[in-house]
């Protein structure tokens, strides 16, 4: 970890956009907490069954048994006592109580990791990632290669037959390469898109 240890409990979060890197950042964290002996306990939302309904999975391939949630309270029923680090994948697709979840186990002297989408692909803030952001020690926003121009990428482009899906579309879809492309600001399209006073 390229920070100095909190005392106690502490909430890590990882976040950017689609292809940055976040969930082979989390597998890191967690392999290397395990080679320390830590007791980790690996949670993913039952709505991301891209690459494996058990596995939390990278797009290059790297994999990690979790355990399913379908609501982020679950993590404190599923909470085994020997526990002392806690990794959730894809927090944008849990509800808002992730963030009460994270601070309860920060509280208990846990160390929390935690990824996800901090935009959608609308480019705005995605579900509790905001509460997390602002809750969370420590924050590392990845970035991946805009495929139009090379430049660092902070958005996710979804794709409609090719083309820029439209702001009213639904915010949840789960998807990989086929339906998404990671963009830079001045690449990212959403037709429709309200100016909101500008």
């Amino acid at each position: 970890m390229p920070y100095l240890q909190p005392r106690g409990g502490w909430i890590e979060l990882i976040c950017g956009s689609m292809f940055s890197g976040k969930t082979e950042e989390l597998i890191r964290r967690v392999r290397r907490a395990e080679i320390a002996r830590q007791r980790v306990q690996v949670f993913k939302p039952k709505i991301d069954d891209r690459y494996s309904a058990t596995e939390v999975a990278s797009h290059n391939g790297l994999h990690c048994v979790a355990e399913v949630i379908e609501s982020a309270r679950e993590i404190l029923n599923k909470l085994r006592p020997d526990t002392t680090v806690v990794a959730v994948d894809e927090a944008q697709f849990l509800d808002w109580t992730i963030a009460d979840v994270a601070r309860v186990l920060a509280d208990r002297g846990l160390r929390v990791i935690i990824t996800g989408l901090d935009l959608d692909f609308r480019g705005e803030p995605f579900g509790p990632m905001p509460l997390l952001l602002a809750e969370a020690e420590l924050v590392d926003k990845l970035h991946a290669i805009c495929v139009v121009c090379g430049a660092p990428a902070s958005r996710t482009q979804r794709l409609i037959n090719g083309q820029p899906a439209h702001y009213n579309d639904p915010v949840i879809l789960v998807g990989a390469s086929e339906v998404y492309e990671a963009r830079c600001r001045n690449c990212h399209q959403v037709p429709g898109r309200p100016a909101f006073g500008v």
